[in-house]
């Protein structure tokens, strides 16, 4: 039977990234504690097509994909995972994109009641032909308070959720656990938001977010002192969108550190 994608091209153009996206499939994450965690992961993965080939085996990254979905992942599973990728193709550069669901348990501040929250995170792996490259995510709801606001009304203050979007890396293949990541990321906002509340519970949550007002500005810079602690980080991006609720807009801020990389950070 004819192989078409094998076939030669004379074109002469090299297609950075060829793959896959929105392979859904179980997966386990390694949580911290030791266990693991069952989730619905979705994967994207990619490879260097180089000029002289005319196109990719889309199949074999289900292949390879569907049986990692039966591991348990973190860092050194996506770096195998990556270099089977890479060496299946035979490609110089490839990236896997892991994207899940992950949940924490929350207890309610003033009852104690137990619940559990979901974030959505990310792991993505990259080996562009110098060597592995891995980034940790996690989107982060949080409550803010208008300082503007509160300064300048008789009663109470515009507030809203508004979400935290981390990326890092680390050096020494150092894994940033989640169960460490989200919840010093959730310190940063003017409060937390939690799945279960009673009464009493939403009088606290009210009372300190009042207390604590924040510009997605101020959530930024608090993320970046807070991030700037955590062993081994070497780069990281936040931002922090507010849904603003007295706006028909959304607020917005982002920065990098160290500044000066430029590293290539997708939104997706």
């Amino acid at each position: 039977m004819r192989d078409v994608a094998s076939e030669g091209d004379e074109r002469g153009v090299t297609i950075r990234q060829v793959g896959v996206r929105d392979i859904h499939l179980p997966v386990m994450i390694r949580e911290k504690g030791g266990g693991h965690a069952r989730v619905v992961g979705r994967f994207e993965a990619f490879v260097e097509l180089p000029h002289h080939e005319r196109g990719t085996h889309m199949s074999r990254f289900v292949e390879i994909l569907s049986r990692w979905s039966k591991r348990a992942v973190a860092m050194p599973e996506m770096r195998e995972m990556l270099a089977e990728v890479r060496g299946r193709f035979d490609a110089e550069a490839a990236q896997i994109d892991l994207h899940f669901r992950y949940f924490l348990p929350k207890y309610a501040p003033a009852t104690g009641l137990p619940c559990q929250l979901d974030y959505d995170c990310c792991f993505r792996a990259i080996d562009d032909g110098n060597g592995f490259d891995f980034l940790v995510g996690a989107e982060v709801p949080v409550i803010t308070v208008c300082p503007c606001s509160r300064e300048i009304s008789q009663f109470g203050a515009h507030n809203q959720r508004a979400l935290i979007t981390v990326k890092l890396r680390t050096e020494n293949e150092r894994i940033i656990w989640l169960e460490d990541l989200i919840p010093l990321i959730e310190k940063q906002g003017s409060e937390q938001v939690y799945p279960m509340l009673k009464r009493a519970d939403e009088k606290m949550v009210t009372e300190r977010s009042y207390q604590n007002p924040k510009f997605v500005e101020d959530v930024v810079r608090d993320s970046v002192l807070a991030l700037r602690e955590l062993p081994d980080v070497t780069w990281f991006s936040v931002s922090c969108e507010s849904f603003e609720s007295i706006h028909n807009h959304t607020a917005r801020a982002q920065t990098e550190w160290p500044a000066a990389d430029t590293a290539e950070i997708s939104e997706g």
